[in-house]
């Protein structure tokens, strides 16, 4: 039975559905951060990102705010998280990066002085989940990206305008939450209905 509304998916239902595929086996499976296969370890440490973020901001639905998870699209890549609440729309990318030292300084993001791809893929997820909502909605929805760290040691922000936004995922909801208020209770709830919606993904 195709799926009809994206409400009920949980913080890393999409990385569960990738770790079953690779972890048959259901008695391991709850043990795959700690497996000898690099690739499935770090799927399950992966999970435990988008469920620290997941349960953050679900607590904003308190304010007015409309929060889904894992919506994917055609291409089996996902939407860790959708925010859309009083102070815009926002795409949440949840990453697991315990112990390590994340800076950001200009559009670079290096984790333990590596460079990562982190700011291209986040503001490519923000356009096109855009036009997603913009072509459904009948109007244009801006999108703002979001990187949730988790776990790490040190997060270092050295951009005063930075283009993507980096937080500590254990405070994503007070950072959205503290931003100003641009939507009235009523375009939220509108995007909502749309963002709900799988089809609204589908052909992107």
């Amino acid at each position: 039975m195709p799926q009809e509304d994206l409400v009920g998916n949980r913080p890393g239902d999409a990385i569960r559905r990738k770790l079953a595929e690779l972890e048959p086996n259901r008695v391991k499976r709850p043990f795959a951060r700690w497996s000898p296969d690099r690739e499935i370890r770090n799927w399950a440490l992966g999970l435990i990102g988008e469920r620290t973020t997941g349960r953050r901001l679900n607590t904003l639905r308190r304010q007015g705010w409309r929060v889904l998870h894992s919506v994917q699209w055609p291409s089996k890549s996902d939407i860790d998280h959708l925010a859309i609440g009083p102070s815009g729309v926002f795409t949440i990318n949840s990453k697991f990066r315990k112990g390590k030292a994340v800076w950001y300084g200009d559009r670079a993001i290096t984790v333990n002085r590596a460079p990562t791809r982190y700011i291209v893929v986040s503001e490519h997820e923000a356009q096109r989940t855009s036009r997603a909502l913009s072509d459904r909605c009948g109007f244009f929805v801006p999108v703002r990206p979001v990187i949730a760290i988790v776990g790490a040691a040190k997060i270092s922000v050295k951009n005063a305008t930075p283009p993507v936004l980096v937080v500590d995922g254990a405070k994503a909801h007070t950072l959205l939450s503290g931003l100003a208020p641009v939507l009235p209770p009523e375009r939220v709830e509108q995007i909502f209905s749309v963002a709900r919606r799988p089809e609204t993904w589908t052909g992107r």
